[in-house]
């Protein structure tokens, strides 16, 4: 990649249809966990109109109404007219909390991979520990272009999303619904965010607003809120409902379904990724938990001094505990030598995903709620508690890399 670029992430809020039915999965997922700990959970959604439908794999102790779970999810989101009722606006979407129809096909998950998974021996398992929930591959990603660790357009379109959904739930303009999107332009220079380019906001509407009131209130309380001032010059593009009408919205205007925004989950584009969503997955599934530790562990080394850019990768086979390849790439910005830093990763962190669950703490009653990580990334959320934002190993990373040093100038 050039050091001079333009580079582009988008966002999408709570309303958009793939979100919508993320935070049903992970609503579930919260369900189950909540008074089984133990639960296996691979909780998939479907919405249009106004149907939702349920499928996938768990195996809990937990009972609950789970019609009611995904009632509680949209009336969250807003996507209610009861809500629309007490708060006096119009709401003509088919998509509602009140009468949806709703269709639950989730299944048992399969003994097969059950057996792989647990902490067990079993016929034919290559081991007695808990083994990874499928194969695959993990990456995480840190630079240091924001205070999050984060790259900075997906920064900024995560913000400008979380930002209109404040504006709408906190009735500052009663014209907003749910569903919206973001996407910011960046320029690069010498490798390093200079200015934005473009932004564009779309969002869904009441149809009693027109377009150009629209865009006009968008780039003075949204836009020109959120993004800092030096960023935005006499040449930035502003692109605010560029289509104009956007009044139908939601699952009405577009079928929904879970794990179809992996990208804007994560480093929007910036980093790699592995091809394995997040939401509706319980931390058995190495797609979610191992790559939080990735972000965990690039984030560390970033916040360490070691690099300025990090991107790990981990990769597993089905059933077997410990990760088959480990890589760290500093992509040139390295302080010290990378064999040394990934020595001091291996010295410092477990991988193993029975390790990574305790590290992370993924399972501990009150430690994570996952519908916390649903919406605006599930990386760079400082304020959601999510643990691997943490940067509590920079130290044990430091001093870890010394007793390499320590060691390696020892060897004749």
């Amino acid at each position: 990649m050039s050091n001079n670029f333009i580079f582009s992430s988008e966002s999408v809020t709570e309303g958009h249809p793939d979100k919508v039915c993320d935070t049903i999965s992970d609503s579930v997922l919260d369900a189950c966990l909540a008074h089984d700990p133990a639960s296996r959970v691979a909780c998939e959604t479907m919405v249009k109109d106004n149907a939702v439908i349920l499928g996938g794999e768990i195996t809990t102790a937990s009972e609950f109404d789970y019609r009611e779970v995904v009632k509680q999810a949209l009336v969250e989101i807003n996507y209610d007219s009861d809500y629309a009722k007490e708060t006096d606006y119009s709401y003509t979407c088919k998509f509602d909390a009140q009468s949806f129809f709703f269709m639950n096909l989730l299944g048992q998950q399969s003994p097969d991979i059950a057996q792989g998974v647990d902490a067990a021996a079993a016929k034919d398992k290559e081991t007695a520990e808990q083994g990874a929930g499928d194969q695959g591959i993990m990456f995480g990603y840190a630079c240091d272009e924001t205070p999050e660790l984060m790259p900075a357009p997906i920064a900024y379109s995560h913000k400008l999303g979380a930002e209109i959904t404040r504006l709408r739930k906190d009735r500052v303009h009663t014209w907003l619904r749910p569903d919206s999107k973001t996407q910011v332009s960046m320029e690069y220079v010498d490798g390093r965010p200079t200015r934005v380019t473009a932004v564009v906001v779309s969002t869904m509407h009441a149809a009693e607003i027109d377009t150009p009131e629209i865009r006009d209130i968008l780039k003075r309380d949204l836009i020109e809120k959120v993004i800092p001032g030096e960023l935005l010059t006499d040449e930035t593009h502003y692109h605010i409902n560029p289509t104009g009408l956007f009044v139908i919205g939601g699952p009405e205007g577009d079928c929904g379904l879970t794990g179809r925004k992996i990208i804007v989950d994560t480093y929007g584009g910036m980093g790699r990724h592995g091809g394995g969503a997040f939401s509706g997955k319980d931390p058995s599934k190495v797609d979610r938990s191992a790559a939080y530790m990735c972000r965990w562990v690039a984030k560390n080394i970033v916040a360490a001094g070691l690099a300025s850019r990090c991107e790990l990768q981990t990769a597993y086979a089905i059933g077997f505990p410990d990760p088959v390849s480990l890589r760290v790439d500093t992509f040139g910005t390295n302080t010290v030598e990378e064999a040394k830093i990934e020595k001091a990763v291996n010295e410092v962190f477990g991988f193993k995903p029975a390790d990574i669950v305790s590290q992370l703490r993924l399972l501990e009653p009150g430690a994570i709620n996952y519908t916390q990580s649903t919406n605006y990334g599930h990386f760079g959320r400082e304020d959601a508690g999510l643990t691997w934002e943490c940067t509590d190993r920079t130290d044990a990373l430091k001093t870890a890399r010394r007793c390499v040093d320590d060691r390696s100038q020892r060897i004749p």
